[in-house]
């Protein structure tokens, strides 16, 4: 493996639920991080006090560091703020960014910088807009500043590092040793950076917590203190939102990992979607860990099949969850809902019983879902799934991706056309009886 991989090693990005409107982040986000010099405005608001603002907006590349270089030798960026806004990106290319931030002394913070009319001056003016995210190593550059401040309007969210060509299915994905070996050596410099810069390793634990199916952990105010990462401290003490997850069917009757329906079926895949034979039904399913910061709470199967008419499908979701230290089983379960781009879909809990023997928690819901939003995950490309579950005391939010089902869903969808009786045309190998899953 090239050292190119190393560079596109990254945190994961957040799930679409955390993007604010396009009409107040714009598209900057998604391009290259660029940088431009503003002084703040408007004059008679400041005076002789005006601060010295750079926007940086975009993602963070491996050219990021030496663009910035290139950026201050052209400008004079004595005593400047840099405003951050940015989805995050490579971990050598936020560590050198930052690096190189606190090599000329400046100050940093979360925001965005909004122009304003001129006033006669020859300097462009703008004023900061704490609207703003700071997600993944974004935060490790935060910390390249001298002095650093976040509003509490403005976000900071952190996720554990992941190889960036495989965060929009990681667990579908294949690992090599040389790619652990590269993801301890990263995670190994970020430790090195962060006491470098001054701040305590809690900032890493915090974000190796979170695995990259989950939605990002949003800093509350006391971690950015505990963190070290904020040396202001004037801001109000409020707490930052953690964007987290706020046709009858019979009742699970026994354990998963297999679908659990009363008919017999076969083990359901945790690396694809695949279909699923049975009794002649074809079926779409999954399983994927159940977790909350990274710690596995249990797992859970999503299992898609066809409806007549071909506008809508049946999807259950069964889910077999355990207590673990400080998160003890809740009563049951309230409720699941789907989102795959800006559509969702909330299922009906059927069920949600506690079994002793293991002790456990067993939900089943299901619902008709349009078949728009599972064509659209489906679709060619990377795409996922949003699935969030609410109990009385705890909220999850698991991303999971496509793998399998670009290839699968026009085959369930062509088995849902046939006639009644015309048994599923699926592929067919010896496993002693089993139904095949291909």
């Amino acid at each position: 493996m090239s050292r190119s991989r190393s560079l596109a090693t990254a945190l994961a990005l957040a799930a679409p639920v955390f993007l604010l409107p396009a009409s107040v982040r714009g598209s900057d986000r998604t391009l290259p991080m660029h940088f431009e010099l503003r002084t703040q405005g408007p004059t008679d608001a400041c005076g002789t006090s005006c601060k010295v603002f750079v926007s940086a907006a975009g993602a963070i590349t491996a050219d990021t560091p030496r663009n910035f270089l290139v950026f201050a030798q052209g400008h004079d960026l004595a005593g400047a703020t840099i405003a951050i806004d940015s989805d995050g990106g490579s971990v050598l290319g936020a560590i050198a960014l930052g690096r190189a931030i606190r090599k000329l002394k400046l100050v940093t913070t979360v925001g965005r910088l909004v122009d304003i009319p001129a006033d006669g001056q020859n300097d462009q003016r703008a004023v900061l807009s704490p609207n703003a995210d700071c997600e993944s190593m974004c935060a490790f550059v935060l910390l390249g500043g001298v002095q650093r401040s976040v509003p509490a309007d403005a976000r900071v969210m952190v996720h554990q590092i992941w190889l960036g060509d495989r965060r929009e299915d990681p667990t579908a994905a294949s690992y090599s040793a040389e790619d652990l070996v590269l993801v301890q050596r990263d995670i190994g410099r970020l430790a090195q950076y962060t006491a470098e810069m001054g701040a305590s390793v809690d900032l890493l634990d915090l974000a190796l917590r979170i695995p990259p199916w989950e939605p990002m952990h949003a800093l509350t105010r006391d971690e950015l203190k505990r963190t070290r990462l904020i040396t202001d401290e004037s801001d109000a003490p409020v707490a930052a939102t953690v964007a987290a997850s706020s046709s009858s069917a019979a009742p699970v009757s026994r354990p998963m990992p297999r679908m659990t329906n009363g008919l017999h079926a076969a083990a359901i895949s945790e690396q694809r979607w695949a279909l699923v034979d049975r009794s002649g039904v074809a079926t779409l399913a999954r399983r994927h860990p159940l977790t909350v910061e990274g710690e596995e709470i249990g797992s859970f199967d999503l299992v898609v099949a066809c409806v007549a008419g071909g506008d809508s499908y049946d999807v259950s979701y069964i889910e077999r969850r355990h207590s673990v230290e400080q998160k003890p089983l809740p009563n049951a379960l309230d409720t699941v809902n789907l989102r795959v781009g800006g559509n969702s879909a909330t299922l009906k809990v059927v069920s949600s019983e506690h079994k002793s023997s293991p002790d456990e928690l067993v939900t089943y819901a299901s619902g008709r879902v349009p078949a728009g939003l599972i064509g659209a995950f489906g679709a060619v490309g990377s795409h996922s799934m949003l699935i969030k579950t609410q109990t009385a005391q705890l909220a999850t939010g698991i991303r999971i991706g496509n793998t399998g089902a670009t290839q699968n869903l026009p085959r369930l969808a062509a088995a849902c056309n046939k006639p009644v009786g015309d048994r599923a045309d699926l592929t067919r190998a010896k496993t002693g009886g089993l139904a095949a899953v291909k």
